[in-house]
């Protein structure tokens, strides 16, 4: 199993920096990456709500599917009419965002506020007696923040920060993970959380740790070479921060799955899972990476 997983981990890795390389060349951002977003995006959202059915709630998926859409593709929007209207984009990116291109701020207030209305009119309309409609809608409006609002921070770090940014905050990360499966399962002898999740430990956290110190050096070195000459220990803030926001990550998608009593939030990839099995580190650590880009710990 650890082959199988550190296997896997590789392919996925390799597959994602293959997009960014693709999304790097092309000469409209996010063309590549974008797309793929959304399918994580569907498919995430479906498992979140997935586990709020396995445990007797009835989230709205015809509300938030599109709304968490809108979340993450929101910010991409106007480039897309930009172009099709045979227009140029300015170059750098960054410009686009001080041009106000890029959507408003209050986009996802308006989402989300759009999206609870309609969440509300749903139970008023199929509403037969007292009992488990408030938690519902309240499952419906984690699964758009969880997943909806975290991969929206995803999109802002490849449009105002670049693609070396969302390719090093991919690498860290999932270095992270790796890190924390290979030295839990090698050493691991002091359970870090038994009541969430009983395989992960103390030595596999601080694997974790390690590895995305690691990851932080060797993703900034060479994908952002001129960050590393300004700021030669970046990595090692950027790192911390991130391994930490991945464990926790990994443990709160831990907690909701223990909650209703399933092991992984679906079964459609041995040894992983599904894709909210992939993507949990990723999820709480997007909004950590965006701002340590956006605040200039990494400018």
């Amino acid at each position: 199993m650890l082959r199988w997983r550190l296997l896997l981990s590789v392919v996925i890795v390799a597959a994602l920096a293959g997009l960014c390389w693709l999304d790097a060349q092309s000469a409209i951002p996010g063309l590549w990456l974008l797309p793929a977003l959304a399918a994580f995006t569907l498919t995430a959202t479906a498992e979140t709500l997935g586990l709020a059915r396995a445990g007797g709630l009835r989230p709205l998926g015809g509300v938030v599917h599109p709304a968490n859409l809108l979340l993450v593709l929101g910010p991409w929007l106007p480039v897309a009419v930009h172009l099709a209207h045979g227009r140029n984009l300015p170059l750098p990116i960054s410009d686009m965002v001080c041009g106000n291109l890029i959507t408003s701020p209050d986009w996802p207030l308006v989402v989300l506020g759009v999206a609870v209305c309609l969440l509300m009119v749903g139970e008023v309309t199929r509403y037969k007696g007292p009992g488990g409609i408030l938690a519902s809608v309240a499952a419906g409006v984690l699964a758009m923040v969880y997943v909806g609002v975290m991969l929206r921070f995803a999109v802002l770090l490849r449009l105002e920060c670049g693609v070396g940014a969302i390719a090093s905050w991919i690498i860290t990360v999932k270095m992270g993970d790796v890190g924390a499966y290979t030295v839990g399962r090698l050493i691991g002898r002091h359970k870090l959380c038994p009541r969430l999740s009983p395989g992960k430990t103390i030595e596999g956290a601080v694997g974790a740790v390690v590895f995305t110190c690691a990851g932080a050096w060797a993703s900034l070195a060479w994908l952002a070479p001129a960050v590393m000459a300004r700021h030669p220990w970046a990595w090692l803030p950027y790192g911390l921060v991130l391994g930490i926001a991945g464990m926790l990550g990994d443990l709160a998608e831990s907690m909701l799955k223990r909650d209703v009593g399933l092991k992984d939030s679906s079964r459609w990839m041995p040894g992983f899972g599904g894709v909210l099995d992939i993507l949990d580190s990723l999820l709480l650590s997007a909004p950590v990476a965006w701002l340590c880009w956006s605040l200039g710990m990494l400018a």
